[in-house]
């Protein structure tokens, strides 16, 4: 029995013409020069946080030992002991337009340990500094998962230990993988990408439609090169399933990542380092609902949860591809396939349209008021009513060939 034949691109869309309009982004977006993002030192932006950086294990130990010798001298004078820290509260966070990006404000939390209300959060405070020391002094790097295990009946919740975690980050002035700990994986990336995982080459052409787990350890990643064009940046796996079955990569250079749902830190580290090394155009697919667009929204804005660390975790150029709540009419999805939005997705919705980075792009806004007003959703599987195929053949093609994005 002859070997089954890889599927190729429809043939109604020659691939050297939808390229062009792709081609033309790319080309654009290297007279505009570098993409280095700016930093609230450089625009000028008072009454903010200083944003965090990436330090080494000798300089995260340094300054986890500095802090403590500050608690252990307030204990003897006889003041007790306090930790202070950025807030990460939403009251206390800003989108500043200059940058395009989520940050913290200025507002600063004390955690006292003689005050009843927060003497836990202090003593997890200090045991996960006690881990992190140890994490740096051994050169290792657990999971988050690991971390909680450490002290169960401390801990309770691994809630508590991660979000306690972002604190200690927020305090040491790192990003949360300078600490050594990491999320379990779960990004997957396919398709025109070389590039070396702790020494070993990983050639993300030959990973099957599973596709390459992203590393949890993004600093491992090192020598990312390859020639696609753009990076196709998909919210749920089952579309990223699709097209790496169909090697849509082949026909149209590219690199895929999908974060299944909300990416994990990894998956933005990761996206911003392929990003940047490639220099080409993201573009997004997402549900025509107010979470695939707060989702990508996260991909380019930051979340409120990791403001600190947005100058390292966003990507703000990302074009918005699809599908669009306008996409519905355009390619007469089913109205078997559109969703009624519930209340909870209107409410969800609304407030999207009163946030600043949505009314600093009317095209955005413009769509949003549209899925408002017809209180209609859809996710990106309504295309498969038009065959499993329909996405990889037709959908996407005509979409990169009419250059149809926002």
């Amino acid at each position: 029995m002859p070997p089954r034949k890889k599927a190729g691109a429809s043939s109604q869309f020659d691939a050297s013409e939808v390229m062009q309009p792709v081609q033309a982004l790319r080309g654009r977006m290297d007279a505009a020069g570098s993409s280095r993002k700016r930093t609230l030192e450089e625009v000028g932006v008072s009454g903010v946080s200083k944003e965090v950086q990436h330090m080494g294990a000798e300089d995260v130990s340094a300054e986890i030992e500095a802090i403590c010798m500050r608690a252990v001298a307030s204990i003897m004078r006889g003041d007790g002991f306090s930790y202070m820290m950025p807030s990460r509260v939403a009251s206390n966070q800003m989108y500043v337009k200059e940058l395009d990006r989520v940050v913290l404000k200025e507002k600063m939390l004390e955690r006292v340990f003689s005050n009843a209300s927060s003497a836990r959060k202090t003593a997890i405070t200090t045991r996960l500094m006690q881990i992190v020391l140890e994490l740096c002094s051994k050169g290792i790097h657990v999971t988050k998962r690991d971390l909680f295990y450490t002290d169960v009946k401390l801990f309770k919740q691994q809630t508590e230990s991660d979000d306690v975690l972002d604190d200690v980050a927020c305090m040491v002035g790192c990003t949360r993988s300078s600490l050594n700990v990491v999320a379990s994986e779960k990004g997957i990336v396919v398709g025109k990408l070389i590039f070396e995982d702790d020494g070993d080459t990983i050639d993300c052409t030959k990973m099957g439609m599973g596709g390459k787990a992203i590393p949890p350890s993004i600093d491992r990643v090192t020598n990312v090169r390859g020639d696609a064009q753009f990076i196709l940046l998909i919210e749920k796996d089952a579309a990223f399933m699709r097209l790496a079955e169909d090697r849509f990569y082949n026909d149209y250079p590219c690199v895929i990542i999908s974060g299944k749902g909300q990416p994990d830190v990894a998956t933005r580290l990761f996206l911003n380092k392929v990003r940047s090394a490639l220099n080409v155009p993201i573009l997004g697919l997402f549900d025509a609902d107010p979470y695939g667009l707060k989702i990508l929204s996260v991909y380019m804005k930051g979340s409120k949860n990791m403001s600190y660390d947005s100058i390292n975790l966003t990507t703000p150029d990302i074009k918005w591809l699809g599908v669009r709540p306008s996409d519905l009419d355009k390619y007469s999805i089913p109205q078997q396939c559109r969703l009624e939005m519930s209340e909870h997705d209107l409410k969800t919705g609304r407030e999207l349209l009163e946030e600043d980075f949505i009314k600093a792009n009317p095209k955005w806004h413009r769509e949003l008021e549209l899925m408002v007003k017809t209180k209609v959703k859809a996710e990106i599987q309504a295309l498969s009513s038009f065959g499993f195929q329909y996405l990889s053949k037709t959908y996407l093609p005509r979409k990169l060939k009419e250059g149809d994005w926002i």
